[in-house]
């Protein structure tokens, strides 16, 4: 159903089911998947590609203009998959000349006033809380849960599977797999609910609990620290990626535990 009280330019292409409600605005370079549902006052701009049945709540703003001064009105998208729930007054800028796109996954969940800032990769089945503001070129790997009024500065990378409390202000990597602290950006503990939720086994669990142990609570740098988890504990692809990912850290790796 097709509002006549929205405006729909001629060029923007929708598919089958689409509904838009009345004061939504989609302009020319537009792609809608099929059985996506606009809400009232929404707008989705140029350069927005959005996949099948995803819902875009009121007052939401999808592929609008970079909020980086670089910016210099080239060609960019912002492609987000299937079966999001984009919530009230997101705000989710398109790409710059760095990477082309702001590119956003499958099943997630944005809640009001989320800012996804330009050039950001978020994976799917993410949870990311109210006021979230990621800056420029953050990355957010699946599975991910970022509590409400976190704060994440331009090329952070988020892990899988990880979580940060509500109120964090966060500059260096996240591994996956942990909680981090919102006081003092310290590792706080394994994500054991959220694994456990998703399938993992207590045993495989209790191997990521006992690398982390070694990274974060065994006084050594992460370098060795990585070095130890190799030599103790058994190869799987939790143990790897884990390794893999402070190993490739640019920015740093959040605090060991204190």
């Amino acid at each position: 159903m097709i509002s006549p009280l929205a405006y729909i330019h001629p060029d923007a292409r929708l598919g089958q089911g689409v509904t838009v409600e009345p004061f939504a605005y989609i302009a020319a370079d537009v792609v809608i998947g099929d059985d996506c549902w606009i809400g009232p006052g929404a707008v989705i701009h140029d350069g927005a590609r959005i996949g099948k049945g995803c819902k875009i709540h009121t007052a939401a703003s999808i592929a609008c203009l970079p909020q980086d001064l670089k910016f210099a009105g080239e060609k960019t998208t912002a492609e987000i998959g299937e079966y999001n729930d984009i919530r009230e007054y997101v705000t989710i800028s398109r790409g710059t000349a760095s990477t082309g796109t702001t590119r956003i996954g499958d099943h997630n969940l944005l809640m009001a006033y989320v800012h996804v800032g330009h050039d950001c990769i978020i994976g799917s089945n993410c949870v990311i809380a109210n006021r979230v503001s990621l800056a420029g070129e953050v990355h957010v790997d699946d599975w991910a849960v970022i509590g409400g009024h976190c704060a994440i500065h331009q090329w952070t990378h988020i892990g899988a599977h990880s979580m940060m409390q509500g109120g964090t202000l966060i500059g260096q990597d996240l591994p996956p797999f942990v909680i981090v602290r919102n006081d003092t950006l310290r590792f706080a503990g394994v994500n054991r609910i959220g694994l456990a939720r998703r399938g993992f086994t207590p045993e495989r669990i209790e191997e990521i609990h006992n690398a982390c142990r070694i990274l974060f609570q065994s006084g050594l740098n992460y370098q060795s620290g990585c070095d130890k988890v190799e030599a103790e504990i058994p190869q799987s692809p939790e143990r790897d990626q884990l390794l893999a990912f402070i190993r490739s850290s640019k920015r740093g790796i959040i605090k060991p535990y204190a």
